[in-house]
């Protein structure tokens, strides 16, 4: 068992009843109050099956990340103590870092084929936050954690603060909670926020990638509000149209697999089917997020105009 199973497990016992109470709870919100939310027992059974073998397959592969940024440590600038204030500085730095991952697991389609398992169901749900990628440590997206280390921060520390995350982010997942307060809206995530994120909508394609903080997405230009008029529907801009796990998992990998292994490309398109945006194709068969926005007159039309 490596050391970042160490330090989940204690954190998976205590938050893994919580998950499923919630999940309980939100069902009977739906089912027997009338709150806003669906119910599908099989997605849900999906769902959870694919977040359970996550916690496997990613735990199994966790020593990759591990040893990476023990191996950075030795090159730190300096030592930070372990105190509240370092604690709170690790935690908003490794926000940071969670939208910048976040941004390139949509943005780069290696990454995204591991991602992809996240968005692909039609619904939204306590149950679809346990919807996880199972290799997480081989999309080279945990790179970005070094740089955490070589300013300080303790392995440990930035391993700790990713779960702490990753557990917030649970609890985004939910259509029964409307509008937090203003505040509180303007500064962290929420389920209204997430919703955007989850949206196959051209006007929400891309955006709000924040972990804890929508501060991120504001300062960057990926944030968007949800419309009330024009409500977020969930899932891919193409379904994988199953319910097979195996399906499901590995459907991306497998498109890769096919582009890359057509007659004809270049070197350079080959690579570009597994690093360029999810929907890039060498001949313009297929749409990118900013083809579809475009196509909906979000973004200016990139043809030159007449004697350019």
């Amino acid at each position: 068992m490596s050391v970042e199973q160490l330090i989940s497990l204690p954190v998976l016992v205590m938050v893994i009843p919580i998950f499923f109470i919630s999940i309980a709870a939100e069902i009977i919100a739906v089912r027997y109050f009338k709150q806003r939310g669906s119910l599908h027992a099989k997605d849900d059974a999906v769902s959870i099956f694919m977040g359970l073998f996550s916690v496997i397959s990613n735990g199994s592969a966790a020593f990759l990340t591990l040893a990476m940024l023990v191996w950075a440590q030795q090159y730190q600038i300096t030592t930070l103590p372990l105190t509240v204030a370092t604690l709170v500085a690790c935690f908003v730095l490794d926000d940071l870092r969670y939208y910048l991952h976040h941004r390139l697991a949509h943005r780069v389609r290696w990454p995204w084929a591991m991602h992809v398992i996240h968005h692909s169901s039609q619904r939204f749900s306590m149950a679809v936050a346990l919807r996880q990628g199972w290799t997480k440590h081989l999309t080279g997206t945990t790179i970005l954690k070094v740089p955490l280390v070589l300013i300080g921060f303790d392995p440990i520390m930035v391993i700790f603060c990713g779960a702490v995350n990753a557990i917030y982010q649970f609890f985004l997942h939910t259509e029964t909670i409307g509008k937090l307060p203003r505040w509180f809206e303007a500064v962290f995530n929420t389920p209204s926020h997430h919703r955007v994120h989850h949206g196959n909508n051209p006007q929400y394609l891309d955006r709000n990638y924040a972990g804890t903080l929508i501060i991120w997405d504001k300062m960057f230009g990926t944030f968007a509000a949800e419309d009330p008029n024009d409500l977020p529907d969930y899932g891919l801009v193409k379904d994988v149209g199953t319910f097979n796990p195996l399906v499901i998992f590995g459907h991306e990998y497998l498109s890769i697999i096919k582009d890359v292994c057509k007659r004809g490309l270049t070197l350079k398109q080959r690579l570009l089917y597994i690093i360029a945006p999810p929907g890039w194709t060498h001949d313009g068969s297929r749409l990118t997020s900013e083809d579809m926005k475009r196509a909906a007159g979000l973004l200016p039309d990139k043809t030159p105009a007449p004697g350019e």
